[in-house]
């Protein structure tokens, strides 16, 4: 007997494909990664260069998390109130919005 978990499957090939995607971006980084800590995180930072233009890479090697943004991206964190980062540190690994909240484009599994 197996024990699991509805959307298991759907999960393993989500985590596979990314684990393809993160060696994909790190076979293009441009310098030196950049390496910010203090006494609770440590982030290291990378400039990626795709074929839509460059992007920055973040990763944190106590969760093994990792992030890649555009410059659009990027700037949209400027656009935030100290609150939206509050409420992130808040629900670490969770959703800012929940899923019944997104828009449908935005749910997981949307047949829209």
């Amino acid at each position: 007997m197996k024990i699991g978990w509805e959307g298991e499957e759907e999960d393993r090939l989500a985590a596979i494909r990314a684990a393809e995607e993160r060696v994909r971006l790190e076979a293009h980084v441009t310098g030196a990664p950049i390496v910010i800590a203090n006494e609770f995180s440590e982030v290291h930072i990378a400039r990626v260069e795709t074929r839509n233009g460059s992007r920055l890479m973040i990763k944190s090697p106590r969760s093994g998390q990792w992030v890649s943004l555009c410059p659009l991206e990027l700037e949209s964190l400027t656009w935030q109130a100290p609150a939206t980062f509050s409420a992130m540190i808040g629900n670490p690994f969770g959703p800012l919005i929940a899923e019944d909240e997104r828009p449908s484009q935005f749910k997981k599994n949307s047949n829209t």
